[in-house]
């Protein structure tokens, strides 16, 4: 199997793991938002636009690091997107309901 097959594979498992995950992963649902509107591929190009370490994308899609007001602020800078179209993405997410309030 080739190189390219291989990252193939591995795409689409990744796309089948995310349609499959419930919706209170509504995290990945923002970060996957941005890569598609920002026109990139993955997670280490959103972290180098977005000026964090990738670790820190990694966090927000285990839901080990809430998208604080910081990081709303940076995704509104370098996408564009309405910081209201940016909460709104997070709006399902119990652990961030205060945040979509606000």
């Amino acid at each position: 199997m080739s190189l390219k097959q291989r990252r193939m594979e591995m795409r689409e498992a990744m796309e089948r793991a995310r349609k499959a995950e419930p919706p209170s992963f509504v995290a990945n649902r923002l970060l996957d938002t941005l890569i598609t509107h920002m026109g990139l591929k993955n997670d280490a190009q959103l972290s180098r636009r977005l000026g964090v370490p990738p670790p820190v994308i990694s966090q927000m899609r285990h839901r080990k690091l809430l998208v604080g007001a910081t990081m709303l602020l940076r995704m509104h800078e370098e996408s564009g997107m309405a910081i209201a179209d940016l909460k709104e993405l997070l709006a399902d997410a119990p652990e961030n309901q205060e945040l979509a309030i606000a």
